[in-house]
C-alpha cells in the first residue's frame, strides 16, 4: 500500500516512507508469528550466555565473588549426618547413579522409536554439553574450594560444575521435548527440583563454589536451547509427523 499523493513531499521521500511502512508491517507480522521462539532465544540463549560471560570473566581475572564463601560457610554450619546422606545421594544421582544412565536411556529410546530428529537433539545437547564442560574446566583451571575437608573430595578443576551442567542439560532436553504435550508440568516441576538439589549438593559437600553451579546452569541452558533451535528450525516442534 502506498501513501496518498502529497505534492509537498518529494517523490523519493514518499517512496522511503512506503518502504519504512512495509518493513514495519513485515516486522510486526514476523514477531506475531514467531514470538514464542524469539522469547525462547532471548530467555534461553542470550540471557544465559550473558550470565556465563560475566561469571567467566570474573573467574578468568581471578576475582572473588562476594557470595561464594558466605554460602559455603553457611552450608558447612548446617551440616549434620542426615544432610550428609541426603546430599551424597543427590550428588551421585547428578552423575553416575542418575544423569549418565538417563542420558543413554533417553537417546536409545528415541532411536528405538525412530524419532530421529528428537534423538538428534538429545544427542547433540548431551554430548556437546559434556565436551563443553571438559573444555571449559581446562580453559579456566579454577581450583576447588578448600574451606574444609569434604566427605566426597574431587580432584578435577571446578569451573563450571559438571554435575550442574549434566543435570540441567538432560532436564532441559526432556522439558523441551515435553513442552508441547500434556506432560509439560509433570516433567518440568520434578526436574527443576532435581536440578536444584544436585546443585545444592555440590555446594553442601564443599566441592564447588556457588558461582561454579550458576555458570554450569547458564552455559548448559544456552547450549541446549541453541541445539533445540538448530534441530527444530522454522517453528517445527518435537513429535510432529514429517
Amino acid at each position: 500500500m502506498t501513501l496518498p499523493h502529497d505534492p509537498r513531499l518529494p517523490h523519493s521521500a514518499r517512496e522511503a516512507m512506503d518502504v519504512a511502512r512495509d518493513d514495519a508491517r513485515f516486522g510486526i507480522a514476523f514477531i506475531a508469528r514467531r514470538w514464542r521462539r524469539l522469547l525462547l532465544a532471548f530467555a534461553g540463549l542470550l540471557l544465559p550466555l550473558w550470565a556465563f560471560g560475566e561469571l567467566a570473566d570474573e573467574v578468568r581475572e581471578a576475582e572473588v565473588f562476594p557470595f561464594d564463601a558466605p554460602i559455603l560457610l553457611f552450608a558447612q554450619s548446617v551440616a549434620h549426618d542426615g544432610f550428609d546422606s541426603t546430599f551424597l545421594v543427590f550428588s551421585r544421582l547428578g552423575y553416575e547413579w542418575g544423569v549418565v544412565p538417563l542420558d543413554v536411556l533417553v537417546v536409545l529410546v528415541l532411536a528405538a522409536m525412530r524419532k530421529l530428529r528428537e534423538g538428534l537433539f538429545a544427542g547433540v545437547a548431551i554430548i556437546g554439553s559434556a565436551l563443553l564442560n571438559l573444555g571449559a574446566k581446562q580453559l579456566f583451571a579454577r581450583q576447588r574450594p578448600a574451606l574444609w575437608d569434604s566427605i566426597a573430595p574431587e580432584s578435577t578443576f571446578s569451573f563450571p560444575s559438571g554435575h550442574a551442567m549434566g543435570s540441567i542439560t538432560i532436564a532441559m532436553v526432556l522439558v523441551l521435548l515435553a513442552w508441547h504435550t500434556r506432560w509439560r508440568w509433570w516433567v518440568t516441576l520434578p526436574l527443576a527440583a532435581f536440578t536444584l538439589m544436585v546443585g545444592l549438593s555440590r555446594v553442601y559437600l564443599g566441592v564447588h563454589y556457588p558461582s561454579d553451579i550458576l555458570a554450569g546452569w547458564a552455559v548448559a541452558i544456552a547450549w541446549t536451547v541453541g541445539a533445540y533451535l538448530l534441530v527444530f528450525p522454522h517453528g517445527q516442534r518435537p513429535w510432529q509427523e514429517r
